[in-house]
């Protein structure tokens, strides 16, 4: 006794139909987890930059960060001097926080590129470095205003 050709046809049919189903069910698995992972990796992207915005020196290297403290309370006190001057020679003042000026306008710059640096404390040591060649200037400009002040009072005699 054999089958009927009739049976083994629908058995084909059946087996063909199932072949096609499968890569269906496949298909949709690998795309959910294909989304999850990408899903994931967007999160984990945008909470890492979310952490790093607010990336300080002290972050990066505790003595820079000691560094930058002390020369930006010395910086302040200079400036302060130097607004004292301010009246007595407006043009002066005016030209020397040009000066000034740009020099932060090049540090925050630096603040702003330090969390997504790939050399951070290359960044950092140039913000520091920014912060003592402020101070610098600050001392040449008390220093010429100094001598503009000696200057006058003695030609006014």
């Amino acid at each position: 006794m054999e089958p009927s050709a009739g049976l083994w046809a629908k058995i084909e049919q059946e087996l063909d139909n199932k072949k096609k189903k499968k890569p269906v069910k496949l298909y949709l698995w690998m795309s959910a987890a294909a989304a999850i992972v990408v899903v994931f990796g967007l999160v984990w992207l945008y909470v890492g930059k979310l952490q790093n915005k607010d990336l300080e020196i002290a972050d990066v290297s505790a003595s820079y960060a000691k560094k930058e403290v002390h020369f930006a309370g010395l910086i302040t006190e200079k400036r302060d001097s130097l607004a004292i001057f301010a009246s007595a020679n407006p043009e002066l003042y005016k030209k020397f926080t040009a000066d000034l000026k740009k020099l932060d306008e090049d540090y925050e710059r630096l603040k702003a590129e330090l969390p997504t640096s790939p050399n951070q404390t290359f960044v950092v040591k140039a913000m520091v470095k920014n912060r003592e060649i402020q101070l610098q200037l600050l001392k040449q400009q008390l220093l010429i205003i100094n001598q503009v002040d000696d200057y006058k009072r003695v030609n006014q005699i």
